[in-house]
């Protein structure tokens, strides 16, 4: 359901942004710093996108970046792994890690004053071949056994570099047939060996990730968990649970990704205030608006409006509870979104494949700098040289 007021400034926005120049441009000389999604955020709100470090960043030259990888410094004040520690990539055997599109990952980081969301630690897909083999067999004890030294070899490694991590992820199914959700105690090989308590092995996994790094807040994160529904009604009763368990869970995310053949929840903002009232952080994890597109793959302009007004309608209720600690989009650019080898749509992101910024971006700029308390500081010199 759209907000008029939110409607009509969005589509000002289309109307102005939608031949937006490209950020490859070189800025004047003596031209004032441009202003970027970073340096407009308020300084408790980590704006954040998601990067595969194994193809994007293993090159990385601060003196001599890709147009990409300037982009990223430029624009964001914290980065997500897409990919590179989720289980396939991070333990593709047992014993054996590649920590290289990881590290790679926390190095940009850290070269470019950001910080990192660290994703994910127990999910039922993306699990490779040694895992799906050897699940059909294991003993409860031998999938905490796996799983155990797995989050301590993970967090540890990156102790006091990660600020925030997507613990458990998906781990509820949506069960349309029986009205509800259920725990994914058939498809997640952990909650399957252990189907008899799973909350126990959830909980786990929330307390080994806590004494590998004390610091870092662990979240649980899951898509169709922006307003309020049967997913996050179920969310809500295990975070009650967790916490009165003594499980240290610090946060709830809600992935947004969102398509404009559906409607968009507007109960965000409540669903949001009801986790914090709990004590817990609350996050927008993965945040992408995709939609069908005609025969010549272009979207049309009422398309355009629309996904900028639910980019932005997010970003506000994250701005509006103090307990949202960071709001990250899943990529930022469409050659590299997810979205067309998954789903049959496009358009997902908020620049173009040439970097151009969509209004969507333009939405979520006007957001922040409107925004109080503060601003984030801004990009480290000599970053901050894009579309002048």
């Amino acid at each position: 359901m759209s907000h008029p007021a939110t409607l009509r400034r969005v589509t000002a926005i289309a109307a102005t942004a939608i031949t937006a120049v490209a950020l490859s441009v070189p800025a004047a000389q003596g031209a004032p710093p441009e202003e970027t999604l970073r340096s407009e955020a308020p300084r408790d709100l980590k704006i954040g996108s998601a990067v595969w470090g194994q193809n994007e960043l293993l090159d990385y030259d601060r003196k001599n970046p890709t147009e990409f990888q300037r982009i990223l410094a430029a624009e964001f004040n914290s980065i997500t792994p897409e990919n590179d520690m989720k289980w396939a990539e991070i333990h593709p055997e047992p014993g054996v890690y590649d920590f290289s599109g990881a590290d790679a990952v926390v190095a940009f980081a850290q070269a470019n004053n950001q910080e990192v969301r660290g994703h994910t630690l127990l999910w039922h897909s993306q699990n490779p071949q040694w895992v799906i083999d050897a699940s059909a067999s294991w003993t409860c004890q031998e999938a905490r056994d796996v799983l155990e030294e797995h989050v301590r070899t993970i967090v540890g490694r990156y102790a006091g570099e990660i600020y925030e991590w997507d613990v458990a992820n998906e781990i509820f199914q949506d069960d349309w047939d029986n009205g509800g959700v259920r725990l994914r105690t058939e498809a997640n090989p952990f909650l399957k060996a252990c189907a008899e308590d799973p909350v126990a092995l959830i909980g786990d996994v929330f307390r080994w990730a806590h004494e590998a790094d004390p610091e870092a807040l662990l979240f649980l994160n899951d898509y169709n968990a922006e307003g309020i529904n049967t997913k996050t009604d179920a969310y809500y009763a295990l975070a009650q649970e967790l916490l009165a368990d003594g499980v240290p869970v610090h946060g709830m995310g809600a992935q947004g990704h969102l398509s404009l053949q559906y409607g968009f929840d507007t109960s965000i903002q409540a669903n949001f205030e009801r986790f914090a009232a709990l004590g817990l952080k609350v996050a927008v994890t993965e945040a992408d608006v995709r939609m069908p597109l005609g025969d010549d793959g272009e979207p049309t302009a009422e398309q355009i409006a629309l996904q900028a007004e639910r980019f932005d309608a997010m970003l506000q209720a994250c701005i509006n509870v103090a307990a949202c600690t960071s709001y990250t989009v899943w990529g930022f650019d469409d050659a590299r979104s997810w979205v067309p080898g998954v789903f049959p749509e496009g358009y997902a992101t908020i620049m173009t494949e040439e970097f151009e910024k969509k209004p969507s971006y333009s939405a979520l700029l006007e957001s922040l700098r409107d925004a109080t308390p503060g601003k984030s500081p801004r990009t480290p010199p000599g970053l901050n040289t894009l579309n002048r």
